[in-house]
């Protein structure tokens, strides 16, 4: 993409997040008083005065913790920092100059990269001084903001942008957006992790690693291919805390505006209930859907495994005996790359336009197969019928009784519909309208 990268790093609950959010305009991470809710690198896209570059939020910093999470998010932000064109070190003025933040300046100093020392929570500006105590770590001169109100941004970003390097070039826009969900710890950073070919997110055994949507981007046969690896999906009786909730809801709008969903699953574990929600999920949003079967390596197989896992699957979601199924491990990376190439067809798939003759030809076809019920004593007529949309396909049918024609039916026009274009993958919509004359 050839534009700079800014990493925002500090200790834990000095504010990085909403930083990142008022930075880039748009909440995007997930800000919350608990400390450590961000584990992942979060990438966005902001602008200063017409320069473009990615801004990329960090997990709170611990310095000298003995804990797995916090030296996997330690790891996580100094691949950032080594990333980064610049970086901005965020401390708060609020409670001072902490170890942690002298810790982290020591760190921050061998580093080859420019940094400029970000005070946040200076919310009476210009007449507060509190940021002036930060003179202490080393750093250079300490920059006032007000993550909250904004204050401070300018100058800050002002004396930034000498720092940075010329933007090369214009950033990518996704020519397919997926996303990747599924029940906490099913595999799906270890799935994305695999697909990218290097350690881009935190894996660890603990349920509920990552929390916030993270957007990574590849090319693959001349198309950018955004993956955004999302926190699991619970049930909300089983939410923890405010974080979970809103992780689920961030997830949930991301699934809409993807364009194909890794549904994935740890197939070791069998098929949950809430495995078949998460897919409904996607699927009723309207996004082409891919089952993933993670974990693949470890389930005992005897002739037809994986089929017999398909019809139980179908079996229990009628929608499923439309999607397609990857049988894969992300640890040992059989089939993964596989899930690539079945991307691209279900996105394909996804935008298909049918033209208004052959749309018309496949109906009169299914009701010769299969005439409309009547309607308390009165036929009912199928007149004609185009495709409105793609993505998802929509299909608007005329009738001359729309109101009349029952659900069974239109599911028998879908699957039809499906059948004669192999929709696989891919929802189908209709919409029944009332015929002129």
């Amino acid at each position: 993409m050839n534009l700079p990268v800014v990493a925002v790093v500090g200790r834990p609950n000095v504010g990085k997040s909403t930083f990142f959010n008022r930075a880039i305009g748009r909440r995007v991470a997930i800000v919350d008083d608990t400390p450590g809710v961000t584990r992942d690198r979060n990438f966005g896209l902001a602008d200063w005065t017409g320069r473009r570059f990615f801004l990329v939020d960090t997990g709170g910093v611990v310095e000298g913790s003995g804990r797995t999470i916090d030296r996997l998010v330690r790891e996580q932000a100094m691949v950032a920092v080594r990333e980064a064109d610049a970086v901005l070190l965020l401390v708060d003025s609020k409670t001072g100059v902490h170890p942690l933040d002298q810790r982290l300046a020591e760190v921050l100093r061998k580093a080859a990269r420019p940094v400029l020392l970000t005070v946040n929570k200076v919310d009476n500006l210009p007449g507060e001084r509190s940021h002036f105590d930060f003179w202490e770590l080393g750093m250079g001169e300490p920059h006032p903001v007000s993550a909250v109100s904004g204050r401070g941004f300018g100058d800050l970003f002002d004396a930034m942008m000498p720092l940075l390097p010329a933007e090369a070039g214009h950033a990518e826009t996704a020519d397919i957006r997926i996303s990747v969900i599924g029940k906490p710890n099913a595999g799906k950073s270890s799935l994305v992790n695999r697909l990218f070919g290097e350690e881009r997110m935190v894996v660890s055994d603990a349920p509920g690693t990552t929390r916030d949507p993270v957007d990574l981007t590849m090319r693959y046969h001349g198309l950018t291919l955004t993956f955004v690896d999302t926190a699991g999906i619970r049930r909300h009786a089983r939410m923890r805390d405010s974080v979970e909730y809103y992780s689920s809801l961030r997830t949930a709008r991301v699934v809409r505006e993807a364009d194909v969903c890794l549904v994935v699953v740890d197939s070791a574990d069998g098929l949950h209930v809430q495995d078949i929600k998460v897919a409904e999920t996607a699927w009723e949003a309207g996004c082409g859907v891919v089952m993933v079967c993670n974990k693949w390596d470890l389930v005992a197989k005897e002739t037809g495994t994986a089929a017999a896992f398909r019809r139980e699957a179908g079996r229990r979601a009628p929608f499923l005996r439309h999607t397609p199924f990857l049988f894969a491990s992300a640890l040992t990376g059989q089939r993964v790359r596989k899930a690539l190439d079945m991307v691209l067809e279900v996105a394909e798939r996804r935008r298909r336009r049918i033209a208004t003759p052959e749309v018309n030809v496949a109906v009169e076809a299914l009701v010769r197969r299969r005439p409309p019920p009547h309607a308390r004593g009165r036929p009912v007529n199928l007149k004609y019928a185009t495709q409105a949309r793609t993505a998802p396909p929509t299909f608007i049918v005329f009738s001359n009784l729309p109101d009349a024609v029952p659900a069974h039916y239109r599911r028998y026009i879908a699957n039809s519909l499906r059948r004669a274009w192999d929709f696989t993958g891919v929802p189908i919509r209709i919409r029944l309208r009332k015929s002129g004359g």
